[in-house]
């Protein structure tokens, strides 16, 4: 597999690298693998901190800014930050209001999240979390006891950021946050399999005349496979596993996301497929969000995330951001 990296062993700490220089508004500890605002710690403000498996970019360090996250801690590639990093992110931009832990459904990162949310409270810290669980393909998973945290992680971290950007406690955020969650729904669906460089070779077998129903964005098993059909056929498989299990009405904020690999110009078929999808079922896409988002390294495929919006949310949606991947409003 042909890779644009200079050591196997070296990827995220390059990576990491290049985005303090990329972005000079971001502090980056690339020993620590700690990425938070440069104007962090903001007294009195609430501070949202959220990590994992490198290999998800832009998600999550390319969301960190005004609006939105204060801090992330990215792991070795798809490997959960350890809970010194969660640590080490939470002490660098606790204001004294409080942090809020955003946690992608994975064995391994709850449990580090908790541990350090532990560490953390015996230092005086006040932390909060939410667990994101929004992919509706599988009930377990091999990383997972649940539903696995997907796409909905990016609007959890926008919305709920917008919250604690505009001063709310605490309780606030963590309710806003929940309530974002309990809103969204996700599926995803590869064309190919994802290479780690590590492995240099495909994570799994997909035959060119074959998708993956499902997939997770570690190259998990979905729920079947299926040969290759149209972009129409394949978003809606994605839309009647989303609606199957929540209902489309009313307004809603739609992110077709493409795993890495897939061109934008794929994406946006993909999208009007979703979009007419909808519409045929009574709702209305109010906000969207198409490009690549929360990606699994090289692999080619989209996935759709979808949430219920009410005014409360729509309003938190549209506040102003400014990170390296998602910036509007100022």
């Amino acid at each position: 597999m042909k890779k644009l990296i200079n050591d196997a062993e070296s990827v995220v700490a390059d990576a990491l690298t290049g985005l303090a220089a990329a972005h000079p508004a971001l502090r980056v500890d690339v020993e620590a693998r700690v990425v938070w605002r440069a104007d962090a710690p903001r007294v009195g403000k609430v501070a949202l901190v959220s990590g994992g498996g490198s290999g998800h970019e832009p998600l999550h360090a390319g969301f960190v800014g005004y609006g939105m996250l204060d801090a992330a801690c990215p792991g070795e590639i798809f490997t959960s930050p350890v809970p010194d990093q969660v640590v080490a992110a939470t002490e660098r931009v606790d204001g004294g209001a409080g942090v809020l832990h955003v946690i992608k459904n994975y064995t391994g990162d709850v449990m580090n999240f908790e541990l350090a949310a532990e560490l953390c409270a015996q230092q005086g810290m006040a932390v909060a979390s939410v667990l994101v669980d929004d992919d509706v393909a599988v009930q377990d998973s091999l990383y997972t006891a649940g539903r696995r945290g997907t796409g909905a992680t990016l609007f959890v971290e926008k919305i709920a950021g917008a919250v604690a950007e505009a001063g709310a406690p605490l309780a606030e955020a963590t309710r806003v946050a929940g309530a974002v969650v309990a809103r969204s729904r996700s599926f995803g669906i590869a064309l190919t399999s994802c290479a780690v460089p590590a492995a240099g070779k495909p994570t799994f077998d997909l035959p060119e005349t074959e998708v993956e129903l499902g997939i997770g964005i570690h190259g998990e098993p979905g729920r079947t496979r299926a040969p290759l059909a149209s972009a129409r056929d394949l978003a809606a498989v994605a839309m009647d596993a989303v609606h199957g299990d929540l209902p489309l009405a009313g307004d809603l904020l739609v992110m077709v996301n493409g795993m890495g690999g897939t061109p934008l110009i794929e994406l946006y078929i993909a999208f009007a497929e979703v979009e007419a999808y909808i519409r045929g079922k009574g709702a209305r896409v109010a906000r969207s969000l198409v490009g690549n988002y929360v990606t699994s390294l090289d692999m080619q495929g989209f996935s759709v995330t979808v949430c219920q919006l009410d005014d409360e949310l729509t309003e938190l949606w549209d506040a102003p951001v400014q990170t390296p991947s998602l910036r509007w409003g100022r």
